[in-house]
């Protein structure tokens, strides 16, 4: 590997476009001096009260003259010498003009600076997670959080929200969610390029109800804004986002799980957001008792009959030793698809269920149905039995056997 694709602003060149950083220079106290459509771009540095310039780049926009990729490494050079950054501080700047970042920290004891792979994983699919509940949440506050999304949650996860690079010096996850590159019209050289159209983007109102999902998910493990808990869309809540919260601080020699954002220039910073939320590992079990409740209020417990085929049985200790009694997995249909539920049976209910599995036949119950602990459950069960008696013969009964 030479030295050419070890230059940091050779990295960041070709990942940012001209336009992301037209616009990083528009939100800046850079002035546009002059501006050839799909050509270039001349951007001066005003000094204080009047003074000389602090500097002046060309910026440009061909992307298809043989120089395009010298020149633009040039311009970003340039911009790092003049602000005094270095190539990973210029990147993280010109993309929180038009993307709102939000940063996961792990605070814990890292020896040589890494951390498990397992627990790297579990961190970037509970972000996914996190991310997924606050998109659901802002498109549809009423959604349940199960089965299909609104489409603008596919396409926000799909193209909007990107992993950026980890900072130095800490384990830091960078998430950008990007409110769209407008197309830039050949504007007067006295033009501040500011956006004009007041409407917030839905990536804002995704990340905005993040931010009001973890404020208020840290104020209740602290035994605080438990209103909240009566409309929690209201306060970005989800079991989805709380879940996610749960699962990050869980990892043993995690001290603490710190959130902070960087809102885009792009629009008005909203009213949340603005201070960093620290879950400490000892919350974990404050977040699962939230959950719980938001569980609970987002799948009620419902009388339910469910018919479906004994996929897995199990023996348990009954009240009396005449008495059998086990927990019947059963695969039957909920909401449209088909779930694995687990239901706890005894005495002739269970040797019904035995039964079933044993000659292959649909077992009919009817119970509590909820959704607990990331499974279905079905508690306080009654099996009815009169389509087995039909299949099996009047005469076939498990209490006869």
């Amino acid at each position: 590997m030479n030295s050419f694709t070890l230059d940091p602003y050779r990295e960041i060149a070709s990942t940012l476009t001209p336009t992301a950083v037209s616009q990083y220079l528009a939100t800046e106290d850079w002035e546009l001096e002059s501006r050839q459509d799909r050509i270039r771009e001349v951007w001066r540095l005003p000094g204080s009260e009047g003074g000389t310039s602090r500097g002046r780049i060309m910026l440009p926009l061909a992307l298809d003259f043989e120089d395009f990729s010298q020149r633009f490494y040039d311009a970003l050079h340039a911009l790092g010498r003049i602000n005094d950054w270095d190539a990973d501080q210029l990147q993280e700047r010109i993309t929180a003009a038009r993307a709102d970042l939000f940063f996961v920290r792990l605070d814990q004891v890292m020896t040589d600076g890494t951390i498990p792979f397992r627990q790297a994983e579990n961190t970037i699919k509970a972000i996914y997670k996190l991310m997924m509940s606050a998109a659901t949440t802002a498109a549809d506050p009423r959604h349940s959080h199960r089965g299909r999304r609104p489409a603008t949650v596919t396409e926000f996860l799909d193209d909007d929200v990107r992993l950026g690079h980890t900072k130095r010096g800490s384990f830091v996850f960078t998430i950008a969610a990007r409110l769209g590159a407008p197309t830039l019209s050949e504007p007067d050289a006295s033009s501040s390029l500011q956006p004009t159209d007041p409407a917030t983007s839905f990536a804002r109102r995704v990340m905005e109800t993040l931010a009001r999902g973890l404020e208020t998910t840290e104020s209740l493990t602290r035994g605080e804004a438990t209103d909240a808990l009566q409309d929690p869309a209201r306060w970005g809540l989800s079991a989805g986002l709380v879940e996610s919260l749960e699962l990050m601080t869980q990892p043993e020699g995690l001290r603490a799980l710190d959130l902070s954002f960087e809102w885009a220039a792009a629009e008005p910073p909203p009213e949340v957001g603005s201070n960093p939320i620290t879950l400490e590992h000892s919350t974990s079990e404050q977040l699962a008792r939230v959950r719980e409740h938001l569980v609970r209020q987002e799948e009620p417990t419902r009388r339910e009959t469910l018919v479906g085929a004994v996929r897995r049985l199990s023996r348990e200790d009954a009240d009396s030793e005449d008495e059998e009694a086990g927990t019947v997995v059963l695969e039957a249909e909920v909401k449209g698809r088909i779930r694995k539920v687990s239901v706890p049976l005894s005495g002739q209910d269970h040797r019904w269920a035995i039964t079933a599995y044993q000659e292959k036949v649909p077992l009919t119950v009817t119970g509590d149905l909820a959704f607990e602990r990331g499974a279905w459950r079905l508690s306080n069960p009654n099996v009815d039995s009169s389509f087995l008696q039909y299949q099996l013969g009047r005469d076939d009964r498990p209490d006869r056997h």
